[in-house]
């Protein structure tokens, strides 16, 4: 389907995208910083240069370059503000006291120690003030995986998920994978968007007017056939037709001043149960405003008024009541349904078309009626248990009296139909019970081994819907036939079957009239086969009524077929507006008159130079759409201009939607853009606001919260032992995935403080998640999570003891103390800590192996390695506090060897504490606030789509010290970096140039 000419297309969209992505990898320099002041360089000569060389250089240059660390190339003031990474690292490890290490030959004093960190820190302010504000260069950048995801997602309002089969995308320096350092375009990557906007085009549904997208793919009819048949039967499933929530609406109603409400209406009434006003109101006139004593509405309306009343105003208690009258009126119904009989001409099959479609009608019309054969005289009613249905069918045998009870009877159906609606159809020609016809066949028009539609919901049109339902219930059987072609189907299965099943069409003159012929279809054909069949139909002896529904058939066919034509050729336009509206959302702003014209002159080469259809052209189009730069790249392009520029109002859209949402802007906030006001600090603020209550901040818990935290891929966790913990189920894992992604989209929906993370005493569990975490949880349904505040009494609250994070710490047959205590120093509290040296000795696998020692002794032993005793003593201690918790974050009180748990630790500085509440006493009062700089670093540089530059520092302070006066709120620091000009702003070009020797 998709075109030669759309691949040559395609090439050129590919040279467009290289180009792109080689800017993108060139252009990532800054501004050559300028001579270092005098202080600062005579300082770098007589103290720091003379520190590098006698205690640095042994290790760390061109020579020996330990740790892949070359500290000689820092020749300069200048090189050294250009590394400022190497040397943020460098401070962390001369403040610690840990470089040069213990076992080398000299060491500094600590006068010389300090001057080195009080010039490397003196360095760094001068370059955050001389640069403060700088935007940092944010190349030309993919999106990455999860935003082309969540973009087509938000695009086409379904969750497609098209880069399934994309190599994971790579993480920057800070660990997010959403910087132009880390999404480079490469050929076989750019095959693979390709792929990925055809996928996405499969999808494409055209309608009457503008178009959609489906759930799954619609390249067959069958497929289109799935989509349309159940976009209808979800509708009739949403409609309320349950007559027992009507009777105790009504009931309600009647006894509203017992209830405490004696002016609600029955409009109000219905709008609080959210049943149909329209159809509450008939129900109440035939139980309240029309008593009768004959039939079954008498026998109704008596169990209308046995209803019990409302006791302390508990309306429950007259569901029961309510339940039995819908029952008896579902039995009565059942036995009132008229039924036909087939028509019947020679040589015609009975499951022929125009019977069938006859007989469906039959039955739609008197869905509001009653056979009159089923009524018996008085006296020959059953006795025993079905007496009191049976009552109803019994009519006096007075003229008058029966004329009574028939008028009641027909007054009971039409008020409760024997169905709102048919979803369901078999084969009713045949002759068999219904409880025997087949089930599943949705809509079915009841034919054998053919295809066709039929609609039977004339009960529930007239009597529940209102217009506005009644319209979109209209439009949805019409878009069944536009999308799925179903009368085209529908008639050439006709022409099939008459000469097969049927043989009623093997004569030579129905020759001209074949299933297979693509212009069977036309309407001068169908009115010549019309002619045809009718006079044979004649001859055989047929007449009235069957020769009305034959002539019927083909004037019915032949006006849905020429409908769906001319809907189809009236829709085109739309189309095509709908693709530049598309191509408007997926640029993230409004197309210029070149891009517009571009598009349709794209669409109207493959109409006439590749003899496309239309349809076929739009998805062409469509994949053009998605293979665009506009759409597959952010850009925020540099400008001419020497000094940073404002962004665009769109560009700052845009900006703000992949920081909060990882998705495509919403229609409120290109809205906002398209008034120029965006960039009004006040109104900046507002929708930050506004989208951090969105439900699609998700995206920026499990993108920034999830690669921060480091268990964005824990859906895809495999390293646990399944045998040895069957409880780890898929379903637990997902679960587990999930509780961090609920507990941070809490905090942002709600604005809470960010030191609930490390405090919280609350968190978010399913079914499954509580009974792992031993939570009590009744009622809890599939699929429903909810907020558990007294979290703590079960050792939860807040991130630390998430088995999330305890499971994925874990080697998967014993804990890890080591790389959980890894975990929270690095990840939460942002601490730099080298790999180990390759010689480092393994600690047994299985924690049930480890004979007489505990996993805290096999520890201590191991930091009796010089090698590793520095880092271990700054990882350990904190890791062995959830020696409480097993290999799955199960809560345990003996180890996997039957040992006892010792959760005692002793951190860092000489504090001791127990188990998580002693890390939280911990972190409170010794590293908080590393906690916080860590925080407003990582949320920085996610936001600004790259790595911090020296510059960022006075940010960082500032962000801060906000965070601190908002009472440590998600929303205020939120608000402080779009405000920054490192958010609001871009470099312009002059201001490239190399950055960095690394």
């Amino acid at each position: 389907m998709f075109t030669k000419f759309l691949s040559t297309r395609a090439q050129a969209v590919a040279a467009a995208m290289s180009m792109l992505a080689w800017l993108g990898a060139t252009a990532v320099a800054v501004a050559e910083p300028p001579p270092a002041g005098d202080d600062l360089q005579l300082r770098f000569n007589k103290t720091v240069q003379p520190f590098l060389q006698t205690y640095c250089h042994a290790c760390h240059s061109a020579e020996k370059t330990e740790a892949e660390l070359d500290l000689a190339q820092y020749a300069s003031p200048a090189h050294i503000a250009r590394g400022h990474d190497t040397w943020a690292v460098v401070i962390e490890r001369l403040e610690a006291g840990e470089m040069p290490p213990e076992d080398a030959e000299a060491q500094p004093s600590a006068a010389e120690r300090q001057a080195a960190i009080d010039w490397i820190r003196a360095l760094r302010r001068r370059e955050a003030e001389r640069n403060a504000g700088d935007p940092g260069v944010v190349p030309v950048r993919r999106l990455s995986n999860a935003e082309y995801n969540a973009t087509i997602r938000d695009l086409t309002g379904v969750d497609i998920r098209p880069t399934r089969e994309f190599p994971v995308d790579p993480a920057n320096e800070a660990g997010f994978d959403n910087s132009a350092e880390s999404l480079a375009m490469s050929p076989a990557l750019l095959t693979k968007y390709v792929a990925a906007a055809r996928q996405v085009a499969e999808h494409l549904v055209l309608q009457p007017a503008g178009f959609a997208f489906a759930p799954h793919p619609v390249m067959t009819e069958t497929d289109r056939d799935k989509y349309c048949v159940k976009r209808i039967v979800e509708f009739y499933q949403r409609q309320p037709t349950d007559y027992a929530d009507y009777f105790e609406a009504a009931w309600r109603y009647q006894n509203r001043a017992a209830l405490d409400k004696p002016a609600i209406s029955l409009a109000e009434i219905a709008e609080q149960e959210q049943i149909s006003p329209k159809y509450l109101a008939l129900v109440w006139t035939a139980l309240s405003e029309e008593p009768t004593d004959v039939g079954p509405l008498a026998r109704l309306q008596a169990m209308w008024r046995e209803l019990p009343a409302p006791e302390g105003n508990q309306p429950a208690v007259a569901r029961r009541g309510c339940e039995a009258m819908r029952d008896y009126v579902i039995q009565l119904r059942a036995k009132l349904e008229p039924r036909f009989d087939n028509l019947d001409v020679r040589g015609i099959h009975d499951g022929s078309q125009p019977f069938v479609l006859w007989k469906n009608r039959q039955y739609a019309a008197h869905r509001q009626s009653y056979d009159p054969a089923v009524l018996r005289v008085a006296g020959a009613a059953d006795g025993g248990e079905k007496e009191a249905v049976e009552a109803s069918l019994v009519v006096p045998a007075d003229a008058a009296d029966r004329a009574r009870h028939e008028a009641s009877l027909a007054q009971f159906c039409e008020v409760f139909p024997d169905a709102f609606y048919i979803s369901e159809r078999g084969r009713d020609y045949v002759g068999k019970a219904k409880d025997e016809q087949e089930k599943g066949r949705l809509l079915s028009a009841g034919f054998h081994s053919m295809m066709g539609y039929f609609r039977d919901d004339t009960p529930l049109y007239e009597l529940v819907l209102d217009l506005r339902q009644q319209q979109e219930l209209d439009g949805l059987w019409q878009e069944l036939d536009f999308i799925t072609s179903a009368p085209m189907r529908q008639y050439k299965g006709f022409l099939w079957f008459e000469r097969t099943d049927s043989r009623y069409m093997r004569d030579p003159e129905f020759d001209f009239a074949r299933s297979e012929d693509k212009g069977v279809t036309a309407e001068d054909k169908i009115r010549r086969l019309a002619e045809v069949y009718l006079a044979k139909a004649v001859d055989s002896g047929g007449e009235g009524t069957a020769i009305d529904a034959i002539r019927d058939y083909f004037e019915r066919i032949n006006d849905q077929i020429r409908w769906v034509e001319a809907a189809r050729l009236a829709a085109e336009p739309s189309h095509l507006d709908a693709l530049l509206t598309f191509a408007e959302r997926a640029y993230r702003r409004p197309l210029t008159s070149i891009e517009r014209e571009g598009l349709l002159a794209f669409y109207r080469q493959l109409r006439e130079q590749e003899a496309l259809s239309h349809e076929e052209a739009v998805q062409d189009t469509l994949v053009l759409v998605l293979m665009s730069p506009n759409f597959c790249y952010r850009m925020d392009l540099a400008t001419d201009a020497a000094a940073p520029q404002p962004l665009s109002d769109y560009e700052l859209a845009s900006r703000l939607s992949y920081f909060l949402w990882s998705s495509l802007p919403d229609e409120a906030l290109l809205a906002r853009a398209a008034a120029g006001e965006l960039r009004q600090p006040a109104v900046l603020a507002s929708e930050a606001r506004r989208m951090l209550r969105d439900d699609r901040v998700r995206g920026l818990a499990t993108e920034f919260g999830g690669n921060w935290l480091d268990f964005r891929r824990f859906e895809q966790h495999n390293s646990v032992d399944r045998d040895r913990f069957p409880t780890f189920t898929n379903e637990l894992r997902q679960a587990m995935f999930e509780e961090p992604i609920r507990f941070f989209v809490d905090l942002a929906q709600h604005d809470r403080p960010v030191l609930e993370m490390l405090y919280g005493r609350h968190t978010f569990v399913n079914s499954v998640l509580a009974e792992h975490y031993g939570i009590p949880a009744a009622g809890l349904q599939t699929g429903e999570w909810t907020r558990i505040d007294d979290a703590h009494q079960y050792g939860r609250g807040g991130l630390l003891p998430m088995a999330v994070f305890l499971t994925q710490n874990a080697p998967g047959l014993r804990t890890s103390p080591v790389k959980r205590g890894y975990w929270v120093v690095r990840r939460l509290l942002g601490e730099r800590i080298p790999p180990p040296p390759p010689d480092v000795p393994e600690l047994p696998a299985d924690e049930a192996n480890l004979g007489e020692l505990t996993l805290r002794e096999v520890l201590a032993r191991h930091r009796d390695h010089k090698s590793c005793a520095s880092c271990h003593e700054r990882i350990d201690a904190v890791g062995l506090v959830f020696e409480g918790f097993g290999p799955i974050g199960e809560r345990r009180e003996n180890d996997l060897g039957g040992r006892p748990v010792d959760t005692l630790a002793t951190f860092p500085g000489g504090s001791e504490g127990q188990g998580v509440a002693g890390l939280q006493t911990y972190l409170r009062g010794e590293r908080q606030e590393e906690f916080l700089d860590n925080l407003c670093r990582k949320l920085l540089s996610y936001a600004v789509g790259r790595s911090l530059l020296a510059s960022d520092d006075l940010l960082v302070a500032t962000l801060r010290e906000k965070l601190a006066a908002s009472d440590y709120r998600l929303g205020g620091l939120v608000e402080t970096i779009v405000a920054s000009p490192q958010f609001r702003t871009k470099r312009g070009v002059a201001e490239f140039a190399e950055e960095s020797p690394r």
